[in-house]
């Protein structure tokens, strides 16, 4: 399995058609190939929505991703999991980080074919770091 500290780049989103077009073609004509993507609506804040992505890299991405209104957060702490997907890896994944006390802020994961791509989100970088070390050992 790899296991890998990523940086997660968020922006905030109108909710209305072609918002989410807008900031994808900013990120595309910088030569972007996004690898994973979560968008959504904010219930809290109507009108509104999120939409977080990674990769971003190099001068000339992170500025178009600026200037699309995206930031590089540093509240979401990622480690990227890619491995061979296999019945009940999970369970595995997320009871191999509960026995050693780590509290996940989120996880996205999707499998295809016989691998998997799975995100997981921590609090801060120490736990990510944690994170990264114990799921590269599986």
């Amino acid at each position: 399995m790899k296991a890998k500290r990523v940086d997660t780049w968020a922006a905030a989103l109108k909710d209305k058609p072609g918002a989410l077009a807008a900031k994808f073609k900013a990120l595309s004509a910088a030569g972007t190939n996004l690898e994973f993507v979560v968008a959504r609506r904010s219930p809290e804040k109507r009108g509104t929505g999120v939409v977080f992505v990674t990769p971003i890299k190099g001068a000339r991405q992170t500025g178009a991703a600026r200037a699309a209104g995206f930031r590089k957060s540093t509240s979401l702490h990622t480690v990227r999991l890619e491995g061979v997907n296999k019945r009940g890896q999970g369970a595995r994944l997320t009871q191999a980080l509960a026995v050693k006390g780590l509290n996940l802020r989120g996880l996205s994961a999707a499998a295809i074919g016989n691998k998997f791509v799975c995100h997981i989100a921590v609090d801060n970088e120490a736990d990510a770091n944690k994170v990264a070390r114990i799921l590269g050992k599986l």
